[in-house]
């Protein structure tokens, strides 16, 4: 999901990043506010066509047998991310070991060592998913960030992180077959037409 940045208020002491994140999460029920590079981050209310992407999202997923003993696919779970000390993503949708609650770290956010996959699905500043985050989400070392780019009707398939982004970027179109590794527990191939048509306007 996109983002917007937040200035601090000024004031003699400058509350803590942690803090205003907090105090954005109560005074706006439903965004989703992160922190990232030290900088927080809010996102709107995601709209109905966005909802109807995970949902398609989740299908294959739990068709799949991600959702079990050995894996759980999640959404709306805090990642902490080590960009910064109070840094840390929301993602739209993961797939995490199924022991992930053993690895809580802080503010309701776990481990990015327990994420299998993480997906983004991009709304008005798209950029955020598209840049932002591949840096953040590579360096926490998450082996597969999957970007559904509704602007341009594409889903991204990043893997193999390094400490400045991923070494490996394939791009799918309407019509195409996505291909997940099978280091998310099996091999799961999504369907970006349907994932497309799921993410438009329906009027």
């Amino acid at each position: 999901m996109s983002a917007a940045a937040v200035e601090h208020p000024c004031d003699d002491e400058p509350e803590a990043l942690l803090e205003t994140a907090d105090r954005l999460t109560e005074q706006l029920p439903g965004h989703r506010v992160e922190i990232i590079g030290g900088l927080v981050t809010v996102a709107p209310l995601p709209d109905g066509p966005h909802a109807d992407v995970l949902t398609t999202l989740t299908v294959p997923f739990l068709a799949a047998g991600l959702h079990g003993e050995e894996s759980n696919v999640l959404q709306g779970i805090g990642l902490w991310l080590p960009s910064g000390p109070e840094d840390y993503v929301i993602p739209d949708l993961a797939i995490v070991d199924a022991d992930f609650d053993e690895h809580l770290i802080e503010n309701n956010c776990y481990d990015p060592a327990c994420f299998r996959l993480v997906l983004e699905v991009t709304s008005g500043n798209y950029q955020t998913d598209l840049r932002h985050k591949v840096t953040a989400y590579a360096q926490a070392k998450i082996p597969v960030y999957v970007i559904v780019d509704r602007k341009h009707g594409r889903v991204h398939v990043l893997t193999e992180p390094l400490p400045s982004g991923y070494d490996r970027h394939e791009v799918y179109a309407p019509g195409q077959q996505a291909p997940l590794p099978a280091s998310i527990g099996t091999e799961v191939s999504l369907d970006v037409d349907e994932i497309v048509r799921a993410g438009r306007p329906k009027r």
